[in-house]
């Protein structure tokens, strides 16, 4: 009998951080993969990922719509609470042998409980890692509901095992989203208008001769600041003259301040060297951060599959505090000045050597490979 792994995407990063497993677990014999979309990766205001995985060929077994409206902490709640009962019903319904979660999406936590109370094996990807912010929180929480873990790096491994689970159930294997990297440095090209293909709004730029991209999400317990933070980033990378690709917030809770210092910005006609996109297929984006002079605010796309690429990034704020990064990263606090000359800096240095802290680019056949054979286990004990 096939081995029916449910792999659950939440959110527009889930799906670069889980492709590459999808597709070598589609041809690997003895898997039945069940893909099921939910919260924010629905939602077009947030890109809706589900148009880029039915691209892939992927057939989409189930769909939840949670996502309580209003980006604040109790809607968050509220939307982990409205997954959970949904999923459940799901995972009754499709009757997998095992999950997948992934990251520390607040998302993720409805899969791990609904899972772990209805005694399936889960499986975490990109667990022990340091963040700031409630995702620390919930990545760590879902590595105790976790019963197999596959990490990025030697000190992600560390960690969980550190948490007190059992070491051979703990599996190196890099980062999924490195695939996708690797494979645009093999074909860099960007054979596409984005502006044309994926829409968006604000000025139709000159790219050709450089151009930066902004890239900023709300800390959930700064949410109140949002609005002021992102002011400081638009501030800071409005003053180097040069286009910049600036793309919306995702659904954390102060996202609503973030959209609104955008819309503001926009009102006050400070954007005549800004275009504003709400999602880029994986392989664009990245061919289009290749090509960038530097990544600018708090996604972990600048610290993941940019140091792979060598793309100069400026890390703003709290958010990915504490994270392993590459020599690629300079940080900055939420203030213009000192976003500014952390820019120019990296903008005067330019590219960096590829770095491989975060994989090699085979991660996704690694894990595809151990979901198929690891052995379905729910009980466990804290190992120490």
């Amino acid at each position: 009998m096939s081995r029916k792994v449910c792999i659950v995407v939440t959110a527009r990063p889930s799906y670069s951080r889980i492709r590459s497993t999808m597709l070598a677990l589609r041809e690997l014999p003895g898997v039945e993969l069940q893909v099921v979309l939910a919260a924010s990766s629905l939602l077009d205001v947030y890109g809706n990922v589900a148009e880029f995985i039915m691209k892939d060929g992927f057939q989409v077994n189930a769909r939840v719509y949670s996502v309580v409206d209003g980006q604040s902490r109790l809607t968050s709640a509220k939307t982990t609470g409205l997954g959970l009962i949904e999923l459940a019903t799901v995972f009754d319904n499709l009757k997998p042998d095992l999950v997948v979660t992934i990251a520390d999406r607040f998302e993720t936590m409805s899969t791990a409980v609904a899972a772990a109370y209805m005694h399936i094996p889960l499986a975490h990807i990109q667990g022990g890692e340091i963040t700031g912010s409630i995702d620390e929180k919930v990545r760590h929480s879902i590595t105790k509901l976790a019963d197999t873990h596959y990490v990025s790096t030697d000190q992600a491994r560390d960690y969980v095992i550190r948490m007190g689970e059992p070491s051979e159930r703990v599996f190196k294997t890099g980062c999924p989203s490195i695939d996708i990297a690797a494979d645009v440095l093999k074909s860099p090209e960007l054979t596409v208008d984005v502006f044309e293909k994926y829409g968006g709004v604000g000025h139709i730029l000159d790219i050709a001769s450089g151009f930066v991209v902004l890239m900023q999400h709300p800390v959930t317990n700064e949410s109140d600041t949002a609005r002021k933070q992102m002011d400081a980033s638009l501030e800071a990378v409005r003053r180097l003259g040069i286009p910049v690709l600036c793309f919306w917030p995702n659904l954390d809770a102060g996202s609503d301040g973030i959209s609104r210092a955008i819309r503001i910005f926009r009102e006050k006609g400070l954007d005549e060297n800004f275009h504003f996109f709400k999602n880029i297929a994986g392989n664009d984006f990245l061919r289009l951060l290749l090509k960038s002079r530097c990544i600018v605010g708090n996604s972990s796309v600048a610290i993941r599959e940019c140091s792979f690429l060598g793309v100069p990034a400026v890390n703003v704020g709290t958010r990915q505090q504490g994270r392993e990064h590459g020599p690629n990263v300079l940080h900055a606090d939420y203030y213009a000045d000192e976003i500014h000359a952390a820019v120019s800096k990296q903008l005067a240095h330019g590219h960096y050597e590829s770095c491989h802290l975060y994989g090699d680019g085979h991660a996704g056949p690694r894990i595809a490979k151990l979901l198929g054979e690891v052995p379905l286990e729910t009980a466990k004990k804290l190992n120490y």
